[in-house]
Formats: C-alpha cells, structure tokens, sequence
C-alpha cells in the first residue's frame, strides 16, 4: 500500500474516530444539562451520598492524568532512552485526562457557571482551594514541558521542565489523596496512608492507560508497537499495581486497628452487599491478582500484557467506587457507645443507585479525553516516528 493511500485511510479513521468522541461527548453534556435543569433529585446522590458515580469518573482521570506521566518522566528525568520517543503521547494523555476529569467536577457541582467564584475566592484553610492552584499548575508546567520537547531551540531545557512536571505530579496527587485524607466526617477517610495510596494508584492506572493509549493509536496510524518498549511499561505497570495492593492493605489493617473502625471494614469487606464484591472480585482479583500473572508470565505477549492493563482500569473503578461511595455509605458514628436516631436517618446504612444522567456525565469525560487525543495526535507531532506496517519492505 501507497503512502498515499495509508494517509487517506488514516484521515478517514480520523474523522470516525472524532465522530464518536463528539456524539459521546454530546451525551454527556445533555446528562450534565439535565443534572443541572432538574436538580440533582434525577440522581442517586442523596444527602449522605453527595459524591456519586461522576466522582468516580473525575478521581480515576485526575489520579490517572498524573500517572500517565511516568512515560515521560523515566525519559526525561532518569534518562532512559528507551522511554524517550514516547514523551510527548504521555504528555498529550496527561493534559487530555485531566481536562476530561475536571470537566466532569466541573459540570456536577449544579451551578458551573459559579466556577469564577472558586476561581477568584479562595479559602486556604480547605485543601480544595490548594487543588485549584495543583491543577492550573499542573497544565501550565506539562504544556511548558510538551514546548521544550517539540521546540528543537528549547530541547536543552527539557530536563529542567520534566523534573519540576515530575515533582508537581506527585504533589498534586498528594493534594488529591489529602481531600479524602483530611475528611474527619466519614470514617472511611481521615487517615494519612491515602496520600501514597493515591500517589501510587497514579503510577499504576496512568501506566495502563499509557499501554491501552498507545496501541489504539498505533492501530489507527498502522504502526506496530516496539515489543520490547511495551514489555519494559508493562513491567513498570506490574510494580505500581503490587505498590497499590501494598498500600490498601496497610490502609484496611490500619483500620482494623483500632476498635472504632472495626464496623466499618466489616462492612466494606464483608457485609456491605455490593461492596466487599466490587472490592474482592473486581479489584483485589480482576483488577490486581490476574494483571499481576500476565504481566509476570515468562514470554507474555503483546494481547495479555494489554489484556493486564485493561483489567487494572477496571480494577481502578471498582476500587474507586468501594472507597468513595462505600465510604459514604456508612454511617458516621459520632457518638461512640451510643445509639443515635433520628428523622434524617442517622446511624442507617444510605442506599445508592446511580442514574443514567451521572454514568453519561463520567463517560462524557472519557470522550472530552479521547478528542483531546485524537485531535491532537492528528495536528501536531506526538507520536514516536515509526513507519506504517503496510509500508514496511515495501
């Protein structure tokens, strides 16, 4: 096949592609509209549940956007060659990811338009004010990074902006831990272990995306992937997924710990119906124990290592939905030693059944994402030089 005709059938792919991100993206913003025009009663947030299934959407892609610059910070600030080529997809995904996540917070608070007052008043004491300057920041050093890895003039000082892009990244992941971590009103949270869990659930969910990304890419510009880059990411992704086990562990142990959260990880563990599910099969076994064998196996190939990576995204959102709509789901007990009831239903288990129009939110995140992506990719220069398969000893 002509080079002509691999850029014609590309340029179609192109525009199918953008196609569905745009008709995806539209149906998030009508479920977003509706959330808005009729009130949050359209959802499953209630008042003990006030952070649903969006909020799982938005964690995964912020927590992910900072991960996904792994690639490029093995690259550029531990100078590994191998890594290098792959800088700018990683940094592309890692603006893209976290646009898409922000977009969601954005449009489930029911009033964006009220965005220029968090935008313009800020209350130090609340971590969520610290965010704001995190993630402005976070955009401001990745496209200052993205510059000098695309400007042959600033090449030299690509060093510089990837480490201080790499260092950013872990502080902003820790802001995003700490507002869970700083929460004293769910027992769930309040505990100073989440800062690194969060960090290394970066690590292990941006690697997958990372993997996952490049090989839709790569199938839709005709390239083959390097083998041997993708088993050294893959590699990577196997360490930050044990690092993650690693850390939900001490977390559950911790609780268990002490008498007063005894009730609540029986809960989430074992009692909670949906929960202890989504937490040991979802997570514990899909989305940790089996991407861990095929990542470890002798001579994986290229379909399991991406089979790994899938299924660690999977585990990401079971893991996400057990701690933040679990966490909410219990009850807070305020008064330790006593029975506390109420008419607001105080000491009862809150139910949660997420809506259409909160689902359509999330994956309309995705789909802001994957255009940022796609466009992106078909504008400017991301993607590692490789020549097309079809071209190949042609």
């Amino acid at each position: 096949m002509s080079a002509i005709a691999i850029e014609s059938v590309q340029t179609r792919r192109f525009w199918g592609l953008a196609a569905v991100g745009a008709l995806v993206l539209g149906a998030g913003l009508v479920g977003a509209w509706m959330m808005e025009h009729h009130g949050h009663v359209i959802t499953g947030m209630t008042n003990e549940i006030v952070w649903g299934t969006p909020h799982v959407f938005a964690i995964f892609l912020i927590v992910a956007a900072s991960g996904v610059l792994n690639v490029a910070s093995v690259g550029t600030v531990f100078g590994q060659a191998a890594y290098k080529p792959s800088a700018r997809l990683s940094g592309l995904l890692c603006v893209a990811l976290l646009t898409g996540g922000l977009m969601v917070l954005m449009l489930d608070l029911g009033r964006p338009e009220r965005l220029v007052v968090a935008a313009t008043h800020y209350n130090f004491t609340s971590v969520f004010a610290w965010n704001v300057f995190l993630y402005t920041g976070m955009f401001a050093l990745v496209a200052l990074y993205l510059w000098t890895l695309m400007e042959r003039r600033m090449y030299r000082y690509s060093r510089p902006a990837g480490i201080a892009a790499f260092i950013w990244r872990i502080v902003l992941t820790t802001g995003t831990g700490s507002i869970f971590a700083f929460l004293v009103a769910r027992q769930a949270y309040a505990s100073a272990v989440l800062a690194p869990l969060f960090i290394a659930m970066s690590l292990a969910w941006g690697t997958a995306v990372f993997l996952l990304a490049e090989a839709g890419l790569n199938a839709w510009r005709g390239t083959r992937p390097a083998p041997e880059f993708q088993r050294r990411v893959a590699k990577l992704l196997g360490v930050f997924v044990a690092a993650v086990l690693y850390f939900v562990v001490v977390y559950h142990l911790t609780n268990l710990y002490f008498a007063k959260q005894v009730a609540f990880e029986r809960f989430i563990l074992l009692d909670g119906g949906i929960f202890p599910a989504l937490f040991w099969l979802g997570y514990v076994l899909l989305g940790s124990a089996v991407p861990l064998l095929l990542v470890w196996r002798p001579a994986a190939t290229s379909r399991a290592l991406l089979g790994a990576a899938a299924l660690v995204v999977v585990g990401a959102f079971a893991q996400l939905y057990v701690f933040i709509i679990g966490g909410q789901a219990f009850p807070l007990e305020i008064f330790p030693g006593y029975e506390v009831t109420s008419a607001f239903r105080d000491g009862e288990i809150a139910g949660y059944a997420p809506s259409v129009w909160e689902v359509l939110l999330g994956v309309g995140g995705v789909a802001a994402a994957f255009l940022i992506v796609v466009v992106g990719v078909q504008v400017l220069d991301f993607l590692p030089d490789e020549t097309p398969a079809g071209v190949r000893g042609s």
